[in-house]
């Protein structure tokens, strides 16, 4: 089976381009695949599939084999990889790719032949809390935003957060990710972000993903990042997202309430997986 490795902003995926290949159990490939040991390695997996309704259908699968409606980072290195392998025709600079969360559009920036950039239509964000919800975890009394971006996250701005610093560098992540993970508000467990802000258009960002633990980027966690921040006063619609595995801009639309995500992807290598 033929795969290809790719990241966005270092939160990096093995994908499947499943207009060639079949994948009978891809919750199995995923957790074997993800394996940075004895895998390729890598935050999940992501099938690249036909669809009747839009460019290309995308299906991500958490590390620990989960599948999860919606990949921020994996959906802009499917944008690329569509138009990089010819699926999309090269005039085009604008793609349809249906998600668990619905059909997105993205468009690209194009170099030399080859998307380099994506801006994704995220679509409007959902709030899943009060504006701002107390909660304890691992004993420490805090508060965070739940917002559904086709991925659930809980948002905690560490100014209104002491018991978790003020430089999200420091985070114990490792330590307190689990808790966060599998707090009982979450019965389906969640994706948590942890905010520090630079100035109203700038922060700092780290996450913790459900099925996966910390990861470098998060797309959609960005986005509702950033959604949260502007719910909340602290933060203008238009962002610069700071990640540990690079940088992300987040616009958001006051008039639609839709935000936009723009960033990288790139195609690192491929290689064949034994069937």
């Amino acid at each position: 089976m033929r795969f290809t490795k790719m990241q966005g902003c270092g939160n990096d995926y093995v994908y499947v381009d499943c207009f060639r290949e079949t994948v009978d159990d891809p919750n199995a490939l995923a957790r074997a695949v993800a394996d940075r040991h004895f895998g390729v390695g890598g935050d999940g997996l992501i099938l690249i599939c036909p669809s009747d309704t839009a460019d290309a259908r995308m299906r991500m699968f958490n590390a620990d084999g989960s599948e999860g409606a919606m990949c921020g980072n994996g959906i802009r290195c499917v944008a690329k990889y569509v138009y990089d392998h010819g699926i999309v025709p090269p005039e085009r600079r604008e793609a349809v790719i249906d998600t668990g969360d619905g059909p997105k559009t993205v468009s690209l920036d194009v170099e030399d032949g080859r998307a380099v950039r994506v801006t994704v239509d995220m679509g409007a964000p959902r709030l899943t809390s009060e504006l701002p919800e107390t909660i304890e975890v691992a004993g420490m009394p805090l508060s965070f935003v739940g917002v559904d971006t086709g991925s659930r996250h809980a948002v905690y701005f560490l100014e209104d957060n002491a018991p978790l610093g003020t430089s999200t560098a420091d985070l114990p992540l490792s330590e307190l990710g689990p808790a966060f993970e599998n707090h009982p508000r979450f019965p389906d467990r969640v994706n948590s972000e942890f905010i520090a802000l630079r100035s109203r258009g700038e922060i700092d960002f780290r996450v913790w993903e459900r099925g996966s633990g910390e990861t470098l980027a998060c797309g959609t966690g960005a986005t509702a990042s950033v959604w949260a921040g502007v719910r909340l006063g602290k933060l203008d619609p238009d962002v610069l997202v700071h990640l540990r595995g690079g940088d992300l801009r987040i616009r958001y639309d006051e008039t639609t309430g839709r935000c936009f995500m723009t960033g990288p992807a790139v195609e690192v290598f491929s290689g064949d997986w034994p069937a």
